[in-house]
């Protein structure tokens, strides 16, 4: 994949120098573009051998270069040749994308799928690893399983590289065995993470101590203290001259309030007043079904800011306030919360760290209203409480553009 992304920055370059001769805005454009497609997911495996997904995504990322190469010109106070610049971005999205798509359906073609033995009984795990192959587009396949007994596991073992602990009491019987073989030995703990994104629940039982112990690691650093507070003062700056354009149109079409405010459950378990520009109507609201009425209660205003996020943009006074952050699980409303926290297992855990604008679940996942929906998110949200990093939080910001520009997650 690095070596991908480095042909697509070098033909990025040398298409845009040869056609506009211009070192500069081809330099900028190049450098940009493969962020920008890694922003709109251009180089995930269930988009990237896609040669329609290929084609949206670059040409969306490179829309996104343009505008900054664009910008940078206009400051040294250089205007490039718009037929030049068009036509050479033209051509490098087209030649990129075929590429990408090509390169990707060679290496599929030609990597050979991981076969598991797996320690675990199959109808307790199947689900979960029948959605590990479809995700992996069939990478991983789970083609035997055994019981407890050391003697079905010498015979296995020769016809298997790979072994998959599903169950870790069934494996502590046969670990010496194990630690004696060539096999390479998988937690599907690690396996599922991967391949998923998400911690199953059920996943969370099979290896309780283990993610316990993780969970318990989570917490709030200096450093994505400072980001927040960094990123909080240039969106609240950006966003001020359009969240004032449409706080006047929401006062114009309903009046006021023009913000939203209700209680949300913070980190912790902590209540505070969460905030976004309004977008429904005032009446109306069932507090046994808060999302159901969301339909019959939209402003039209509320048609342009619900799905493209602008209502959350107040919230960069909260995560300033030190009450969210940038990134993190979504604050919950306070009667979902108490509808569902004593129904998921590990729902607890989510509220290690403080509520974000962005989250992890907002870009992998729709929009919840019902009990399953909610275990859903929530095991994305466990997801991030247990591998929460820098490098997580920016990939969440930039990936965010993408679920804006596909609805994802919003109502």
């Amino acid at each position: 994949m690095i070596l991908l992304i480095i042909a697509d920055i070098l033909l990025a370059f040398g298409i845009t120098c040869v056609f506009t001769d211009r070192i500069l805005f081809s330099l900028v454009y190049s450098l940009i573009l493969p962020l920008a497609m890694f922003s709109f997911r251009t180089f995930e495996e269930e988009y990237i051998s896609e040669p329609s997904e290929q084609l949206i995504r670059t040409t969306m990322s490179a829309a996104f270069a343009v505008m900054f190469a664009v910008l940078i010109y206009s400051f040294i106070n250089i205007r490039p040749s718009f037929r030049k610049m068009a036509f050479s971005v033209f051509v490098s999205v087209f030649v990129i994308s075929l590429l990408n798509s090509l390169v990707s359906k060679v290496i599929r073609k030609y990597t050979k799928p991981k076969k598991y033995l797996v320690i675990g009984k199959k109808k307790e795990i199947s689900h979960v690893l029948d959605e590990i192959t479809e995700k992996s587009r069939g990478k991983c396949l789970f083609v035997d399983y055994i019981n407890p007994s050391p003697e079905a596991l010498k015979e296995k073992i020769r016809a298997h590289e790979n072994v998959l602990v599903a169950n870790y009491e069934i494996y502590e019987h046969v670990e010496s065995l194990l630690e004696n073989s060539r096999v390479k030995v998988e937690y599907l703990s690690e396996l599922a993470e991967k391949v998923l994104k998400r911690i199953p629940l059920e996943v969370i039982d099979r290896f309780k101590e283990y993610y316990e112990l993780e969970f318990q690691k989570a917490k709030e650093s200096p450093a994505k203290r400072i980001v927040d507070m960094f990123g909080a003062i240039v969106g609240s700056v950006i966003s001020c001259p359009l969240v004032l354009f449409f706080a006047i149109w929401i006062m114009i079409e309903d009046g006021r309030p023009v913000l939203f405010k209700q209680l949300r459950v913070g980190k912790n378990g902590k209540y505070f007043k969460f905030i976004k520009l309004r977008s429904l109507k005032e009446g109306g609201f069932d507090p046994n079904n808060p999302n159901g009425t969301i339909s019959t209660r939209l402003l039209k205003v509320g048609k342009i800011i619900r799905p493209l996020r602008i209502d959350e943009l107040p919230q960069f006074w909260l995560v300033l306030k030190g009450e969210m952050s940038l990134v993190g699980p979504r604050p919950e409303m306070v009667e979902y919360h108490r509808a569902y926290s004593n129904k998921i297992p590990y729902y607890n855990y989510r509220l290690k760290l403080k509520p974000g604008i962005a989250g992890w679940a907002q870009i992998n996942y729709r929009h919840t209203t019902t009990l399953e929906e909610y275990k859903r998110k929530t095991e994305y949200d466990l997801y991030y409480i247990k591998n929460r990093s820098t490098i997580l939080d920016l990939k969440i910001i930039l990936q965010t553009i993408e679920a804006v520009f596909w609805k994802r997650g919003a109502k």
